[in-house]
């Protein structure tokens, strides 16, 4: 499932009298060091690439592309995982208002049990891409991992902490898939997905230990199929298949 630009209201994530405080608290000097890094490519228009969800034990895996405009600054974007709830809010709003073009892409639960985990990333972040309107000269993808996509791409090893546009994608993507857990959560409240986000907390592995697992869990993985689930802080690897 891949949404695009403008197709829905929700993409509308805050009143523009909270981006205004938002944008008071960010500082006017200085240019993102992040922008140093996507100048380096010569074929523009650049694309961006992250995703969000792989390691959740329910819920979506997100991967969002963009496209900023060349050389424009963008202040305060970064890491989604460095950034506060408001901050990812806020600065979401901001990229999709001022970008060039971006698109998103849903992999459901059943579609990661399916497909696994990687493989369900390789092809969210390739209908992401494929998503956008505008082609892109050069794709910046994070990870290292290259995805089937047509064109220059460039995997990048902890690329949300490097390139701005791949920052900017990855706070799409947390802010697409965080609103969308916070649904899942009034259909689901026994699982605190609305904290938790899917995430095999402390919170969560005792609510999957009693009730058992719902709709949304990924079914392939071990913390969801076993009877009794892994402790929290379980290594991300030890949670599949």
């Amino acid at each position: 499932m891949v949404r695009r630009r403008g197709s829905t209201k929700k993409d509308r994530i805050i009143l523009e009298s909270s981006l205004g405080d938002y944008l008071m608290g960010v500082p006017a000097a200085g240019v993102n060091p992040l922008l140093a890094h996507d100048v380096n490519y010569p074929k523009t228009p650049i694309a961006g690439i992250d995703e969000v969800g792989r390691g959740p034990l329910a819920g979506p895996l997100v991967a969002a592309a963009v496209i900023l405009e060349p050389g424009r600054d963008y202040p305060g974007v970064m890491d989604s995982k460095k950034l506060t709830h408001f901050e990812r809010m806020a600065l979401s709003d901001i990229i999709k208002q001022h970008c060039l073009d971006w698109a998103i892409s849903f992999k459901t639960p059943k579609e990661v049990d399916e497909m696994n985990p990687l493989q369900a990333t390789l092809q969210a972040m390739t209908e992401a891409c494929d998503g956008l309107k505008i082609k892109p000269g050069t794709i910046l993808v994070d990870g290292t991992m290259r995805p089937p996509i047509d064109g220059a791409v460039v995997p990048i090893e902890k690329g949300d902490t490097k390139s701005l546009s791949i920052a900017a994608a990855s706070i799409i993507a947390k802010v697409a898939r965080d609103a969308h857990m916070l649904l899942e959560a009034k259909k689901y409240p026994h699982y605190g997905f609305d904290r938790n986000k899917g995430y095999g907390t402390k919170e969560h592995l005792l609510a999957l230990s009693r009730f058992g697992p719902c709709e949304i869990h990924r079914r392939t993985y071990r913390s969801v199929r076993d009877d009794s689930p892994p402790k929290p802080g379980t290594p991300l690897g030890k949670l599949f298949f």
